[in-house]
């Protein structure tokens, strides 16, 4: 036990002495929070993905559907079921869903608009942008169908709704990814380099050499780095929170939580790295090789929704999309346990299976 905690106090004064890669791992995220949060705090996205419901199957609910799906900026699919769409809808597999409800052939055809017969659009408030964009999109289409009949009369209405009732913006959207992108690199990048870096100078072989088991030096490096993340993704969130507005409307412990478990799973890929890595100069770019890619397609800055559709079943297996998406459900929506369960599920399914691989890769010498 003694050696245990003499090691993680060495290893976090080693951290506190390395100024320069304590301040860029800090650093790093926040400039681009501060950089893309200023520049792209509204942003657009243009890309939308939804479903469309025909409950009047009517000549002229038809011809609305198909006009929905060929419009350009829409990418609505048919479905059948309105709750179905609704549950995709607020797990975020979609981003819009249009119903045209029963008796709109018959509005039309009398030229009488009524409430009940209104264009349902519901959308995730999650995105704001895109729902904006969705809901122009929307109402282009419906005048331009409007504008077809004689004696032109709008009688076609939208009734909007939100499913889920937040105004978020671009940052709220981009300081989980950040947060997420920190987690990923302090651990994965960082674990593969020093553990390479140490085996290569001969640290470990020393360490090998004593009393000190493997298990031991293990833990201690654990509940270091565990610290350093918890540390540095407080003062993320808070920069984030304080100066960006950014909203925090879920569990601060549940969000700590994922911190944790995010550490947990990419230190043990970081230790499979360290072990099949050579040399430190090797080290890099296998990390890289496998992190680099991962910023791009989990979520980091850009919604997965929009990665091609051949993309979407590895992405949902990758580690990094989970923590983004379990992060911005419990930041934005404020999703509990019950909610994200199967990512917090996965993210340690990945944690055991990489500890268990990186038992039988890790080398002293």
């Amino acid at each position: 036990m003694n050696a245990y905690i003499q090691l993680t106090l060495a290893q976090l004064r080693l951290f506190i002495r390395n100024r320069q890669v304590l301040v860029w791992t800090l650093l790093f995220p926040i400039f681009f929070m501060v950089l893309l949060g200023s520049f792209l705090g509204n942003g657009s996205n243009v890309s939308l993905k939804g479903m469309v419901i025909d409950l009047d199957q009517s000549p002229a609910s038809q011809s609305l559907a198909e006009s929905l799906q060929q419009d350009p900026i829409l990418k609505l699919q048919p479905a059948g079921e309105l709750n179905a769409s609704l549950e995709a809808l607020k797990k975020g597999d979609q981003q819009m869903v249009v119903a045209i409800p029963k008796g709109y052939g018959q509005a039309v055809d009398t030229g009488k608009a009524s409430t009940s017969t209104s264009l349902k659009v519901y959308y995730d408030e999650t995105n704001v942008t895109a729902s904006q964009i969705g809901l122009v999109a929307v109402g282009q289409v419906i005048d331009g169908i409007d504008k077809k009949r004689v004696n032109y009369v709008p009688v076609i209405t939208i009734q909007p709704e939100g499913v889920q009732s937040l105004k978020l913006t671009y940052i709220d959207f981009l300081v989980p990814g950040i947060l997420a992108m920190m987690i990923m690199s302090n651990n994965l990048n960082g674990v593969a380099g020093q553990i390479a870096a140490w085996r290569e100078r001969g640290i470990l072989r020393r360490m090998q050499s004593t009393t000190l088991k493997a298990s031991t030096f293990i833990a201690a490096q654990i509940t270091a780095r565990l610290i350093l993340n918890g540390s540095q993704s407080l003062i993320v969130l808070l920069v984030g929170h304080f100066f960006f507005n950014a909203q925090i409307n879920g569990s601060w412990a549940l969000l700590l939580g994922f911190v944790v478990l995010g550490t947990l799973a990419f230190m043990s890929i970081g230790f499979i790295i360290a072990g099949l890595a050579k040399t430190p100069e090797s080290a890099g770019p296998i990390a890289g090789f496998i992190s680099f890619p991962m910023l791009f397609v989990g979520g980091v800055f850009f919604p997965i929704q929009n990665m091609p559709e051949f993309l979407q079943p590895i992405i949902k297996l990758l580690p990094i999309a989970h923590l983004t998406t379990a992060l911005r459900q419990v930041m934005n929506v404020g999703a509990d346990l019950s909610v994200v369960w199967s990512e917090a599920a996965l993210l340690g399914g990945w944690m055991v299976v990489a500890f268990i691989i990186a038992s039988f890769t890790f080398k002293w010498e």
